[in-house]
C-alpha cells in the first residue's frame, strides 16, 4: 500500500470524530477542522471510484465522467455555502482553486519531479491551448466586473441576466474543449502516455494497467466491479454532502476562532481542502516522470473550475433563489491574472524543472500573504 493511501485511510477516521464533534456539541472549531480533515480521503475516495468506473465504462464515458466529477468535492461545499446565503465566500472558493492549482499543484509537482529527474517535459501544444482556455475564462470572468466598475447605477438584476449569459457561453466553451480533447484531438492528449510506457504493455493501455495496477486488480484484463465502485461513488458523495454541511455551518464563527477573514478562508482554506486528493495525484504522477499527466491534472482542474463549476453555480444560485454573479472581488481578480500570467510563462517551453517549481510556490506564498493581510471586506459572508 503506498503512503498516499495510508495517508488518507487515517484521515477517515475523522469522520466519525466530525459526526461526535458536531452531535454532541464540542464546539464550531473543532467541527470545522475535522470536517474539512475527513473531506480530504473522501475526495480520494470519489476520484479512485470515478476512474474505476471509467475503465470499465470505456474511455469516452469515461473521460466525461472524469470531467464531470473532478471537481465533485468543491462543487458540493460550493452549493452549500450557497444555500447558506456565503455567496462571497463561494466566489472566493472559486478564485482560490483557480490560483491553487496552477501554482500550488504544479508548483510542488514542478519541484519535487524537478529535484528528482533534473528537467522533465510535456507537450507544449497542450500547454498552448490549455493557456488559450484560461485566457478566456480570465477575460470572462473579468468583463462583469469592468461592467460594474465603470457603470454608475447598474441595477443588480442586469448583472445577474449578464452572469447568467457569460455562464452559458462558458459551459458550452467546455463542452468544446471536452469535445477536442476526447474525440476530434484526442491523440495530442495520448502522447504524454506513450512517452513512458509501463514495461509489458502498450502506450494505449498503459494509464489503465497502472491504476489497476495501483488497486490491487491483475493486469490480465480483469475489469473493476462496476457495482462495488458505484457504491463507493454514491457513499463518498453522500459523506462529502454531510461533511461540507457541517464545515459551512461552521466556518464563519471557526474563522473568527482562528483569526482569519472569511475572504482567506475562500481563497486559501477551502480549495486546499477541496483539491487535496488532486494534489497528491499530480504530485504522485510528477515523482513517476510522467509530467504531462500532472500538468493536465492542474490546470484541467483549473480550467473546469473557471469554464465549467463557476459558471453552472451562477446558474444554480439563481435556481436556489440565491443570486450569485460574476462580479469578483478586484483583488482576488487581480491575483488570478497573476496566477495564470505566471503559470503560462513557465509552462510555455514544454520543459520545467526544480527552480520553475519554486518560482510558482513563491508566487503562491506572497499571494497569500496577501489573502492573510488584506483588510476585511465589509459585505463578505
Amino acid at each position: 500500500m503506498s503512503i498516499k493511501n495510508v495517508i488518507f485511510f487515517g484521515f477517515l477516521g475523522f469522520i466519525p470524530v466530525s459526526l461526535a464533534a458536531h452531535f454532541l456539541g464540542w464546539g464550531d472549531l473543532i467541527v470545522f477542522v475535522t470536517a474539512a480533515l475527513a473531506i480530504i480521503p473522501l475526495a480520494g475516495w470519489m476520484g479512485a471510484a470515478t476512474e474505476e468506473i471509467a475503465i470499465v465504462v470505456g474511455p469516452s464515458l469515461g473521460g466525461l465522467m472524469n470531467a464531470t466529477f473532478g471537481n465533485a468535492t468543491e462543487l458540493i461545499i460550493a452549493i452549500f455555502a450557497l444555500r447558506a446565503g456565503l455567496v462571497n465566500v463561494v466566489k472566493s472558493s472559486i478564485t482560490g482553486s483557480i490560483i491553487s492549482n496552477l501554482l500550488l499543484v504544479m508548483g510542488l509537482s514542478m519541484l519535487l519531479g524537478g529535484l528528482k529527474f533534473k528537467e522533465q517535459t510535456f507537450q507544449p501544444t497542450i500547454a498552448r491551448l490549455n493557456a488559450s482556455s484560461m485566457n478566456l475564462a480570465v477575460i470572462a470572468i473579468l468583463l462583469p466586473t469592468a461592467v460594474d466598475f465603470t457603470s454608475t447605477g447598474i441595477e443588480q438584476p442586469i448583472l445577474q441576466r449578464l452572469s447568467i449569459a457569460v455562464a452559458v457561453v462558458l459551459m458550452l466553451v467546455y463542452g468544446l474543449t471536452l469535445l477536442f480533447s476526447m474525440k476530434t484531438h484526442a491523440y495530442l492528449y495520448d502522447v504524454g502516455m506513450a512517452e513512458a510506457p509501463v514495461e509489458g504493455t502498450d502506450p494505449e493501455s498503459n494509464s489503465h494497467a497502472e491504476k489497476a495496477h495501483e488497486n490491487g486488480h491483475e493486469e490480465h484484463g480483469e475489469k473493476p466491479n462496476l457495482k462495488l465502485w458505484v457504491g463507493v461513488l454514491l457513499a463518498a458523495t453522500l459523506a462529502v454532502a454531510i461533511e461540507s454541511e457541517f464545515l459551512v455551518g461552521t466556518l464563519e464563527v471557526a474563522s473568527k476562532q482562528l483569526g482569519l477573514s472569511e475572504l482567506f478562508t475562500g481563497v486559501i482554506i477551502l480549495p486546499v481542502i477541496g483539491n487535496a486528493a488532486e494534489h497528491a495525484t499530480a504530485v504522485t504522477v510528477a515523482l513517476k516522470n510522467k509530467m504531462d499527466l500532472s500538468v493536465n491534472v492542474a490546470v484541467g482542474s483549473s480550467l473546469q473550475i473557471a469554464l465549467f463549476v463557476g459558471p453552472l453555480l451562477v446558474i444554480i444560485g439563481a435556481l436556489m433563489g440565491q443570486p450569485m454573479d460574476l462580479d469578483f472581488n478586484n483583488f482576488e481578480l487581480l491575483s488570478v491574472v497573476v496566477a495564470v500570467l505566471v503559470a503560462n510563462s513557465i509552462s510555455a517551453d514544454g520543459k520545467s524543472n526544480w527552480l520553475e517549481g519554486t518560482l510558482l510556490l513563491a508566487t503562491y506564498a506572497v499571494i497569500s500573504l496577501s489573502f492573510y493581510f488584506h483588510p476585511v471586506i465589509e459585505g463578505i459572508g
